[in-house]
């Protein structure tokens, strides 16, 4: 009986009810064509797209790239200068508290001896102030991207009305400074198109068995007979047995379009919240590394958050005033261009760090205590051993 096949532009495309030739007794089957890949497109080719109006840019299967803001009617609210401190110092901290912040750093140290903290007598304490200057700018980045999904008799609504822009569709209001997206779908720009897959048919050809329906006897090895020269009871001599992945029909449903052959294609809004942080420390002279202070917190002597903040006054750090008036700078002009900034953050935290310098066995030396948590440097501990895993 002459197979059928299930679908036309493919060619051999397996069949709808699979049989096999009879084969000849001791004869070998015939091979089916090797196994392909079918890998159909990820997305309908542009050119089944008509333009929507306000999104020419959106782009099948990829994103529009981010869209900018448009400019605002009114004048945008100007930056305040922020309160004035007189104050900004704090105390130094004590040497009972140096001293147990020291020896709970040797504690640590498997290597470390205590004798140092018990017997190590504090000789001088220095604090230092260390300002450290952070900008936040949290801002609404907006971009397109046509999306699809199988048609299961959802709205269609494309040409009905012209769509809203991407900037006057209503998202939620995000929590200011933490990170958050949205995906909203955009109204009136749904419709139907037929699967590009399968190309409405909603099967793709089985790629276990090139579309063939049946594979290879792996008993006899396609052959239809054992060694011996019984009849495989396999295939029953036929050399090939059904495709386990496709049951004999050479296709399988189409994955794009979950069989319905065909899509429901529309244009997705993505919304995205993003908080960009820039930090500046004032470079000090104690001598710790400036890297140990990005792992510890300080105490904030300034805040100010606005839609768009001012520049930091009346600092007594003049690096301080500097590094406020940059970073300011830059983030308003870098942020705006492609996204709408929604608040920004000025912070000064004084970092605390007390050299403290001690003798022990006649010789002098030196650790830092540093942040709130009393964080401990010491590079140069001068009662180390050697431990050895046995």
């Amino acid at each position: 009986m002459e197979s059928t096949p299930i679908l036309s532009g493919y060619g051999s495309y397996g069949t709808a009810n699979p049989g096999y030739a009879s084969t000849a007794e001791g004869s070998p089957a015939m091979f089916a064509p090797p196994a392909s890949d079918f890998q159909g497109p990820s997305a309908p080719p542009a050119s089944t797209f008509d333009s929507v109006p306000g999104y020419e840019g959106t782009v099948a299967g990829g994103g529009g790239g981010y869209l900018p803001p448009p400019m605002p009617s009114y004048p945008a609210p100007q930056p305040q200068p922020g309160p004035a401190q007189s104050n900004w110092n704090i105390p130094s901290i004590t040497e009972d508290t140096a001293r147990e912040a020291f020896s709970q750093y040797a504690s640590t140290k498997c290597c470390y001896s205590s004798a140092p903290v018990k017997d190590g007598v504090i000789t001088n304490m220095e604090a230092y102030n260390t300002y450290r200057y952070r900008l936040e700018t949290f801002i609404e980045s907006r971009t397109t991207e046509w999306s699809q999904q199988p048609y299961n008799g959802q709205p269609v609504d494309a040409y009905t009305q012209p769509p809203p822009g991407p900037w006057d569709i209503p998202a939620k209001v995000s929590t200011f400074f933490q990170d958050d997206k949205q995906v909203i779908k955009v109204p009136n720009t749904s419709s139907v198109k037929n699967c590009h897959t399968c190309v409405g048919m909603g099967r793709t050809p089985c790629k276990d068995c090139a579309g063939v329906g049946n594979n290879i006897c792996w008993v006899c090895n396609g052959a239809g007979n054992r060694r011996s020269g019984d009849r495989c009871h396999h295939c029953q001599g036929r050399g090939r047995v059904n495709c386990s992945h496709c049951h004999g029909q050479g296709s399988r449903e189409c994955q794009t379009c979950k069989g319905k052959r065909q899509l429901l294609v529309f244009i997705n809004l993505k919304v995205i919240w993003t908080n960009n942080l820039d930090d500046y420390i004032v470079e000090q002279s104690s001598g710790l590394h400036v890297a140990n202070l990005s792992k510890v917190s300080g105490q904030e002597m300034f805040r100010d958050a606005q839609y768009m903040v001012y520049p930091v006054m009346g600092f007594p750090d003049p690096n301080v005033v500097r590094a406020a008036e940059r970073l300011v700078r830059d983030h308003q002009a870098k942020f705006s261009q492609t996204s709408r900034i929604l608040q920004q953050r000025q912070t000064i935290e004084l970092i605390p760090i007390t050299k403290v310098t001690y003798k022990w066995k006649g010789d002098s030396h030196i650790y830092f205590v540093y942040g709130n948590e009393f964080k401990v440097s010491a590079d140069n501990y001068p009662a180390t051993c050697c431990c050895t895993v046995m």
